[in-house]
């Protein structure tokens, strides 16, 4: 078996070590020995954006939460006109580097894109900006809204950090969150902020079988009755 190479390490704002390795054309993001992200299950990232913009008419604002390896982006952009805007806030300056350098091919180099503009900071910044300013918000931060690994992301998460989500959207604008599992609770909480929403099984790695994660989507404004709260599969 190929071994894993060490390709670089980095320090997070929290202090954590990460860890860019590759293994052949394998790339993986590791943190205390456990694995953040790898370019092997992408699928639920890909699921997060598709959700979100398959519920929004005429998407052309975007925030994306959280750059990962890109794929997330990847996918926002390839169903967005040329005209759209798409800033990605990420806390973590050396995964906007990476993504820039070591494994930009991964997802087809979408920090190139013209319509990117990245944020290095907390997404929660560009949350309580303006209200109504994006038409589709997707949040990658963590493992959810319950699985934290970092106990300061409850905010994102917990009713202030739905209200902020919610105030963003515009009416009908959409809101997707990737999580590693199931978590009724954060369901309800966005329903009772006013937006509807629903869990749907992802396969990570974007086929019938393995593992799968989980995307909550919902939509805020006139249309979120359309959306019900039933549980369903991309």
């Amino acid at each position: 078996m190929i071994p894993w190479e060490t390709v670089d390490r980095a320090r997070a704002p929290d202090g954590a070590e990460l860890v860019l390795s590759r293994r052949g054309e394998e790339w993986s993001v590791r943190a205390a020995g456990r694995v953040l992200m790898t370019s092997r299950t992408h699928g639920s990232e890909e699921a997060l954006a598709a959700a979100a913009l398959a519920r929004v008419r005429a998407p052309r604002n975007v925030l994306v939460g959280g750059l990962g390896l890109g794929f997330t982006l990847r996918a926002a952009l390839d169903r967005l006109p040329p005209g759209a805007r798409v800033v990605v806030a990420e806390l973590v300056p050396a995964l906007v580097r990476w993504n820039r350098g070591p494994v930009a091919h991964l997802a087809g180099r979408p920090l190139d894109d013209a319509r990117v503009h990245v944020a290095e900071g907390d997404v929660l910044e560009h949350l309580t900006a303006g209200r109504g300013a994006w038409d589709a918000i997707l949040l990658d931060v963590d493992n959810g809204p319950s699985a934290l690994a970092h106990p300061a992301n409850d905010r994102l998460y917990g009713e202030a950090g739905v209200r902020a989500c919610r105030d963003a959207l515009r009416a009908g604008g959409a809101l997707a969150v990737w999580s590693a599992g199931q978590d009724p609770r954060y369901v309800a909480r966005l329903g009772r902020a006013g937006v509807a929403a629903e869990a749907i099984a992802a396969p990570a790695r974007g086929d019938a079988g393995g593992v799968r994660h989980v995307v909550i989507v919902g939509v805020r404004g006139p249309a979120a009755g359309a959306l019900g709260r039933r549980r369903g599969t991309v």
